[in-house]
């Protein structure tokens, strides 16, 4: 790789200027080429080398971008994305990666016959704790997994007046939260046999789902994922127990908190932090419980295996079949919750 990735930005609002563009522009093989935006100044100020646009259009007509990342209210992904890739750009969508596992199979297809990557922004495979989970599961340390529960809980209990609290616009915990635990879950074990969910609103105020409740069924395990805004006394992040151990951790990835701060990739604190897990499992006959360091996160991994996939051809861990098998059980935990029964996962296939 001799040059690096040259990225536009669709969007600088929130996800945009805190998780897309200070990693890119410091992954080491990447940088932010273009943003566009409908609020220039700040964008300029922040990246004075970069181009800045009104919109989509202006971007993808820049021939200096190589790829296009989706950075805007989850309503707009689909269209934003399906004109990115019309235009023979490679596509980063934040999540969710669109509104159904439908919209998520014709962005596939799309990028398929142009001959582009297209990969949602799956970006909590690189949490410090997950990497570490990851390792843990595939060590077989604990035997065999019986039991995966993980949990992204806070305490906002006061409905902000924005759009990720607006239902008709993609909002709420399943698409804010779910992509990510389901993804993780995904990642360590490939796709279950059923779904089950309950969604719900809670908070007085609530509009759009604040308390999410998934049960992945597999033949030999049950994987439980949770979200909830009204957590003020967190559970722990992961808890996991097998045939010879149990492990626990406590505490979110520290890489949003320090993003939010100013803190960024290629700085000696950045990604760690994270608190160590609690191992407790068989040594011979014994019990023995200790400590487990937590890996330091990295998001910068996600745009810099990007550049490698698009500049040389290095695979990209993140798939479009993954994208569609994350909002197939998306949609199923919708039907789910409305039917109150356990559905049957089939894979969607774009081949």
């Amino acid at each position: 790789m001799t040059s690096p990735l040259k990225i536009g930005l669709m969007g600088y609002g929130y996800a945009g200027k805190t998780f897309h563009a200070p990693v890119i522009a410091h992954c080491g093989h990447a940088e932010v080429a273009a943003i566009a935006t409908s609020q220039p100044e700040q964008a300029r100020a922040d990246y004075p080398n970069a181009e800045i646009v009104a919109d989509l259009d202006a971007l993808v007509a820049l021939e200096t971008v190589e790829c296009v990342v989706v950075a805007t209210p989850n309503d707009t992904h689909f269209e934003l994305a399906a004109r990115a890739i019309e235009a023979g750009k490679h596509v980063v969508v934040d999540k969710p990666v669109t509104l159904s596992a439908d919209d998520a199979r014709t962005l596939a297809l799309l990028a398929k016959k142009y001959g582009v990557l297209f990969a949602p922004f799956h970006n909590r495979r690189w949490d410090g704790d997950f990497m570490t989970v990851r390792e843990l599961v595939a060590s077989g340390e604990l035997g065999r997994i019986t039991h995966f529960e993980s949990h992204f809980d806070r305490f906002r209990p006061l409905v902000r007046p924005r759009w990720r609290e607006e239902a008709s616009r993609g909002g709420g915990l399943l698409f804010d939260l779910g992509p990510h635990l389901i993804d993780q879950s995904l990642a360590l074990f490939g796709a279950p046999e059923t779904v089950n969910a309950t969604v719900k609103i809670h908070r007085d105020e609530g509009v759009a789902p604040d308390y999410v409740h998934l049960q992945l069924g597999y033949a030999d395990k049950e994987v439980v994922l949770h979200a909830t805004a009204l957590a003020a006394l967190e559970p722990p992040r992961f808890a996991i127990h097998g045939t010879r151990g149990s492990y626990v951790k406590s505490g979110l990835d520290t890489q949003e908190d320090q993003l939010k701060a100013g803190l960024r990739p290629g700085h000696v604190d950045f990604g760690a932090g994270n608190p160590p897990g609690l191992l407790r499992m068989l040594e011979g006959e014994q019990e023995v419980e200790r400590s487990l360091p937590t890996r330091d996160g990295n998001y910068a991994d996600f745009y810099g295996t990007l550049a490698a996939a698009i500049h040389d051809g290095a695979p990209f861990p993140v798939t479009p079949q993954d994208a569609i098998d994350v909002m197939t059980i998306i949609d199923l935990a919708n039907q789910s919750a409305e039917e109150g029964k356990r559905l049957p996962f089939e894979r969607v296939g774009f081949e």
